[in-house]
């Protein structure tokens, strides 16, 4: 399994016009190549009245990329979008960019710089998110050893998901599988190896900027 890799946090459209053509850009995150092709063909039925429904997109699981010109001059449409994908370093994505034509012809130049920027405004629209492989691990301790033991999970760059209380504090937590050696060695330090971590299955958790 990577350590991280980046993708789109949530479905997202944008649009622009260029020489009275209407580009309106779409992206959302898919995971396989049947949950891609229905999100086309949703599109494709949306705007059956386009003169162009260019794709692409990119899948970690095997490393699926395809493309689709959709009826442009080959060379300029597709494949502008998926590089534009593979540039930003996107994986487990789907762009659509529906053209409306409006009269004027962009020249094979003009197209590609017109799809690479449909594809470039799709991409922001659906927000892309950082996603880092973590360990979900769990802790007892004492009350009096709560508050110390609280602020360490964040100072190790975990993140808090959960916490009980009953007869102790019971928390749950995730942090970078790579940081987890370090928390516990200062875990232990910090409670005279008294409170142990519990480390349960390895999952992907979206980090933000300031986490990193």
């Amino acid at each position: 399994m990577v350590k991280e890799y980046t993708t789109v946090r949530e479905y997202g459209v944008d649009e622009y016009i260029e020489k009275r053509s209407r580009f309106i850009c779409y992206c959302k995150p898919v995971k396989t190549p049947e949950e891609a092709e229905t999100f086309i063909n949703e599109l494709r039925s949306k705007h059956w009245d386009a003169r162009h429904n260019v794709f692409a997109y990119v899948l970690s699981e095997n490393n699926i990329m395809r493309c689709s010109d959709d009826g442009e001059p080959q060379g300029t449409a597709g494949v502008p979008v998926l590089d534009a994908i593979r540039k930003s370093g996107i994986v487990d994505a789907v762009v659509v960019i529906t053209r409306y034509f409006g009269g004027v012809l962009l020249g094979t130049g003009g197209l590609v710089r017109a799809y690479s920027h449909s594809a470039g405004l799709a991409l922001a629209a659906a927000k892309p998110v950082t996603m880092r492989l973590c360990s979900v691990c769990t802790l007892s301790c004492s009350y009096g050893r709560y508050g110390k033991v609280s602020a360490l999970v964040p100072s190790c760059g975990g993140v808090v998901d959960d916490t009980q209380f009953d007869t102790d504090a019971h928390i749950t937590f995730h942090i970078q599988t790579d940081k987890l050696g370090e928390f516990s060695k200062q875990l232990a330090d910090a409670t005279c190896g008294e409170v142990t971590v519990d480390t349960g299955d390895e999952k992907y958790f979206e980090y933000e900027q300031s986490d990193m």
